[in-house]
C-alpha cells in the first residue's frame, strides 16, 4: 500500500515534516482544514497550560511579555469580513510567536530551567511555526489587503508575567480566534 492510498499515513508524515520546515510532497493543500490537525496543536497548548498551573517560582518570567487579547466578541466577529478576521489572526499569531520566543529566551537565561518547561516552550515554538505555515497555505496572508490593514482597529494586547499565563493565552488563542477563522475560511473555500 502506497502513501497516497492511506490518508492517515499521509497526515502523520505531513505533521512530522511540517515543524522541520521541510516541503511536504503530496500533502493536501488545506491540511489546516482537517479539524484533527488544529486539535493536535490545541491539545499540546492545553497540556503546557496544565503543566504550568501548579508551577510557582520556576514559571515566573523576569519581565512582562506582551500578548494578544484572546477575548472574542462573537457578534462583532461574525460581522467581520474574512480579510479582517485573517488580519486579526495574523497579528495575534505574530505577537504570540514573539511572546513565546521571548519566554523561551527568558527560560534559557534562568538559573535552572525545568526540562519539562523547556520541552513545552519548545513545542509551542514549533507549533506556532507549523501553524503559520499551514495558514500561509490556506491563503490567510493573501486575504489581508492593504485597504483592510489601513482601516483595521489596533490589536488589543496586555502583559503576562508567568509561563502559566502565557500558555493560557496560547491555548485560548488557538481555541478561539484561530479556530473560528480557519473554520470559516475552510467553509468558504477562501484561498
Amino acid at each position: 500500500m502506497g502513501v497516497r492510498e492511506c490518508p492517515a499515513l499521509l497526515l502523520l508524515l505531513s505533521l512530522l515534516l511540517l515543524p522541520l520546515g521541510l516541503p511536504v510532497l503530496g500533502s493536501p493543500s488545506r491540511l489546516i482544514c482537517d479539524s484533527r490537525v488544529l486539535e493536535r496543536y490545541i491539545l499540546e497548548a492545553k497540556e503546557a497550560e496544565n503543566v504550568t498551573v501548579g508551577c510557582a517560582e520556576d514559571c515566573s518570567l523576569s519581565e512582562n511579555i506582551t500578548v494578544p487579547d484572546t477575548k472574542v466578541n462573537f457578534y462583532a466577529w461574525n460581522r467581520m469580513e474574512v480579510g479582517q478576521q485573517a488580519m486579526e489572526v495574523w497579528q495575534g499569531l505574530a505577537l504570540l510567536s514573539e511572546a513565546i520566543l521571548r519566554g523561551q529566551a527568558l527560560l534559557v537565561n534562568s538559573s535552572q530551567p525545568s526540562e519539562t518547561l523547556r520541552l513545552h516552550v519548545d513545542k509551542a515554538v514549533s507549533g506556532l511555526r507549523s501553524l503559520t505555515s499551514l495558514l500561509r497555505v490556506l491563503g490567510a496572508q493573501e486575504a489581508v489587503s492593504v485597504p483592510d490593514a489601513a482601516s483595521a482597529a489596533p490589536l488589543q494586547t496586555f502583559s503576562v508575567d508567568t509561563l502559566c499565563k502565557l500558555f493560557q493565552i496560547y491555548s485560548n488563542f488557538l481555541r478561539g480566534k484561530l479556530k473560528l477563522y480557519t473554520g470559516e475560511a475552510c467553509r468558504r473555500g477562501d484561498r
